[in-house]
């Protein structure tokens, strides 16, 4: 399909800029792995024009051309640009799907969320007006206090390339409701839509510097963008390892983050269930997005009375998923991001994985390798293996693929104890017709986002977000406005007596 992706340069400052160094990254259609474009790449020089623009943006006149002005004229932008995302949605979509490989109807399902998205934080913009200088109650009638609710500043915007575009909305839509003004860096393997949301921001006409995207490999731009001292909080979706990273500079100079990172999330299958609507909830879970989701539930813990036939359903499931090119018409899982030239997950690290599992004893069931019938292409089949020890790498590490892992258990307490063995606590799944043992499961996971007779639906109005190794503070919602909010508290002496504290000079 001829899509012709634009060329465009750095957005700072509500312009369009030509990196300093003039360098650029191609892109890499994940299904044909044809060069189809390139993005700028940017690096220190080009953060340190970025957060300049930014922090002007965020003083000028005062702050009373954004940070100050009210919730109602923020949120005016914010509409404004969710209705051109859904005028360039067929546009949009297919640009995700050059860049990232995921299937189309994926791709125009995440552009309603990103419009979506932004509509919900224009309400919430508005709602925080009638929230300024909320009273708080004090035991002396002598004084009166309330709260005030003020943006944090400039803040940094560090987004992964499963979601390009509606991760990059998961932030800028909160932190510009609030008030803050924001420097937007993708990842550097699939950055095309959020330089289309430049564009609508342009269209739009946000006022210059309010956002500002970045696009560059981590080195180069992300780190340095993190580190600034001019930035005042850094929000970063990605990896454990890059989030370990981006919080030690952040320590330095005290400095507020938020992290939502890896995952590696249980769904327990009791013997209860309706198999086919299980397995579809479980292969969902599990294979949606290519498989390239931290929340995935990609282990599976399945009741030993029904684990021969759920697994045999499950089989019959996976056969079933239409591999193709993701533009083709019912194509349901695309290609893997990238191939070997990335750091990130990729084509050769999933199959990696596969075969590691193979060596150290368990059983490929289903999948495991390219599709016959897909030559080119960062393609990988749904796999699903078994006979797996909770010593294996498969069972403990982040694929970042379609993968799915299984093990049996006998009791409830043995699937609760194997869902909790892990580093993480991102996401967890509960299939069963007993809602009263949903409820007790629910209450003993160890995760931040818990489904239940479901796995992966995602609402903006929901916080999002998990504990251990997969971070800490919440996007979405109330919650994700609150990120990017400071409490002031005002209090006022309302008395005509003096103090008294002190013994008055006049009266000696």
């Amino acid at each position: 399909m001829a899509i012709r992706v634009p060329s465009r340069q750095l957005f700072i400052g509500g312009e369009w800029r030509e990196p300093i160094l003039k360098k650029r990254i191609p892109i890499i259609n994940p299904a044909t792995e044809q060069i189809v474009g390139d993005i700028p790449a940017a690096t220190a020089e080009d953060v340190e024009i970025a957060v300049e623009a930014a922090r002007k943006a965020f003083s000028r006149n005062k702050g009373q051309d954004w940070p100050s002005t009210s919730g109602a004229y923020r949120a005016k932008y914010l509409r404004a640009i969710a209705a051109k995302i859904t005028e360039r949605k067929s546009e949009l979509g297919k640009l995700e799907v050059i860049d990232c490989g995921k299937p189309l109807d994926e791709a125009l399902w995440d552009m309603d969320d990103v419009a979506g998205c932004f509509e919900y934080y224009a309400d919430l913009a508005e709602g925080l007006d009638a929230k300024q200088k909320a009273p708080v109650s004090l035991p002396m009638e002598t004084f009166k206090s309330y709260v005030h609710k003020e943006p944090l500043g400039v803040v940094a915007l560090i987004t992964p390339w499963n979601y390009p575009l509606l991760m990059g909305a998961w932030k800028v839509a909160p932190a510009l409701a609030a008030g803050c003004t924001a420097i937007l860096k993708p990842s550097e393997l699939a950055s095309v839509t959020c330089l289309e949301l430049a564009d609508v921001c342009r269209e739009v006409g946000l006022p210059p510097g309010v956002l500002n995207i970045l696009t560059g490999f981590g080195t180069e731009a992300g780190a340095p963008l993190a580190s600034h001292p001019h930035v005042d909080k850094v929000a970063f979706t990605g990896s454990s390892a890059t989030g370990s990273k981006i919080m030690t500079s952040a320590a330095q100079m005290i400095k507020p983050v938020s992290m939502e990172l890896g995952g590696k999330s249980p769904i327990i299958v009791f013997e209860d269930v309706d198999l086919d609507k299980a397995a579809e909830w479980t292969l969902f879970g599990c294979f949606w997005t290519n498989g390239q989701i931290c929340s995935a539930t990609s282990r599976l813990l399945v009741h030993e009375s029904i684990a021969s036939e759920f697994l045999d359903r499950l089989v019959k499931w996976t056969k079933k998923i239409k591999i193709s090119d993701p533009f083709e018409e019912g194509c349901r899982l695309g290609p893997v991001v990238s191939g070997g030239q990335a750091k990130s997950q990729c084509y050769e690290k999933v199959l990696e994985f596969i075969a590691t599992a193979k060596r150290e004893g368990a059983t490929i069931l289903s999948g495991g390798d390219r599709p016959k019938h897909l030559t080119t292409g960062f393609f990988v089949e749904p796999t699903i293996i078994t006979d797996v020890t909770t010593s294996m790498q498969i069972w403990r590490e982040e694929v970042f693929g379609p993968v799915l892992c299984v093990k049996t258990f006998a009791t409830e307490d043995e699937a609760i104890e194997l869902a909790n063995d892990t580093h993480y606590g991102l996401g967890a799944a509960v299939i069963s017709n007993d809602l009263e043992r949903c409820d007790r499961v629910t209450k003993a996971f160890r995760a931040g986002i818990v489904w239940i007779n479901c796995s992966q639906p995602c609402f903006c109005q929901a916080p999002w977000g998990g504990i251990k190794r997969s971070g800490f503070g919440r996007e979405l919602g109330e919650w994700g406005l609150e990120n990017y909010l400071s409490v002031k508290q005002v209090t006022q002496y309302i008395s005509d007596e003096p103090w008294g504290w002190y013994q008055s000079p006049s009266r000696m």
